[in-house]
């Protein structure tokens, strides 16, 4: 099939900012793209051939703006399944499956896919609602980490549980009480496969979290661990994307434990916060790989060109309102700075608003730019 500059049009379920930077490449190749979000002022909204407003959990919907495309993938798991496996069925093209994000959408179904297929996680319970769970624990190890198996994001629908009293003002919705792991480091690897079967990893990065919203603050490339848990982190990124028999982009979030075991925590079936280093520091960037992947191209060398850092941007606390990016004219006169704006006009505490890229051949000095970075730009409102 030709899909450059061409009658093809390839459909994103949702508009954020992960459809923009997507995006970029789509119009980098001159590839038409259609983009259904809920809302009407998304980020991928000036970027995309044609723009429509809808629920992405309605089934009409989602089902009839798949009809008017070629492929369709999402940058988003919570969609309507029931439409994308109709069309499916219908014989359009949809990458992930809905089957494979059958398996992903629900944390609870996700855990216990794990279990299923010897993949090591961390020992856990699922529980059809919190009033069940708060019956149960007595019988539960103190600490524990609670999680909610649907809308959960960026830190939310989380949270350590150290007493009972913890549970207190939590969603009485479906769950999971994890065992809380002592751990060295977050990781991840992306995994990025084609419908023709070639598959390639990019290297280990390493996660630091702000400690109170329980977000990522710094995505490190490569990770510094040794390489003998490098090379096991990506074995088995690639044995969770082999099971999941997934196409497209796959981040596995991981556990380094103390023993230098990996656990697997979760797995976003597209491209990922924890891949954004890759636009500057990569011989290709995570979202055209994905591109190349759900079409069915060759992939793109995941090496990396040089030591990258990202620190995300997150709306300060005490802010909200119209956006402002106090300083940052200063950061963009650093060698090897650049910074990803979202195009979200609005800000609040802790919401993702951009993220910046520090690129340099010593991982120490960059790790040392990125900390400036931090403390110089603030993302407040006016």
């Amino acid at each position: 099939m030709n899909y450059f500059s061409s009658d093809f049009k390839l459909g994103i379920l949702g508009g954020g900012q992960l459809g923009k930077m997507l995006l970029f490449d789509t119009r980098k190749f001159d590839i038409q793209t259609y983009v259904l979000d809920p809302s009407d002022e998304a980020p991928s909204k000036i970027a995309c051939n044609k723009f429509f407003q809808g629920d992405l959990m309605n089934y009409e919907t989602v089902y009839n703006f798949g009809k008017q495309v070629d492929v369709l993938t999402f940058e988003i798991e919570l969609v309507n399944l029931e439409a994308l496996t109709q069309l499916e069925n219908e014989g359009l093209k949809i990458y992930p499956s809905p089957k494979t994000l059958k398996g992903i959408q629900n944390k609870g179904i996700q855990k216990q896919f794990y279990a299923d297929h010897n993949i090591p996680t961390a020992p856990f319970e699922r529980f059809e609602n919190l009033e069940n769970l708060k019956a149960k624990i007595q019988e539960l190890k103190l600490p524990f980490v609670w999680k909610c198996t649907e809308f959960g994001y960026d830190g939310n629908g989380v949270k350590v549980i150290r007493q009972a009293a913890d549970l207190d003002n939590l969603p009485n919705v479906e769950c999971i009480a994890e065992t809380m792991i002592p751990f060295k480091n977050e990781l991840a690897v992306i995994v990025c496969q084609n419908p023709s079967g070639e598959i390639k990893t990019y290297p280990v990065v390493e996660m630091e979290f702000h400690p109170e919203a329980n977000q990522v603050e710094y995505v490190i490339c490569p990770a510094r661990i040794d390489e003998k848990v490098a090379e096991k982190a990506r074995a088995i990124a690639l044995n969770v994307s082999e099971k999941f028999n997934h196409v497209g982009l796959l981040a596995v979030e991981m556990f380094q434990t103390n023993d230098d075991e990996i656990l697997v925590n979760e797995v976003a079936p597209r491209p990922h916060n924890s891949g954004h280093y890759s636009i500057e520091a990569s011989y290709t960037s995570q979202f055209e790989n994905h591109l190349r992947a759900i079409l069915d191209l060759p992939l793109g060398n995941t090496d990396s060109k040089v030591a990258g850092i990202m620190v995300n941007l997150v709306g300060a606390e005490g802010f909200s309102g119209d956006v402002v990016y106090e300083n940052i004219e200063t950061i963009l006169g650093w060698n090897g700075v650049t910074p990803h704006i979202y195009g979200k006009k609005q800000t609040r505490p802790f919401r993702k608003m951009g993220h910046v890229t520090i690129v340099n051949e010593d991982m120490s000095e960059a790790r040392r730019i990125a900390e400036e970075v931090k403390n110089t730009i603030r993302v407040i409102s006016v």
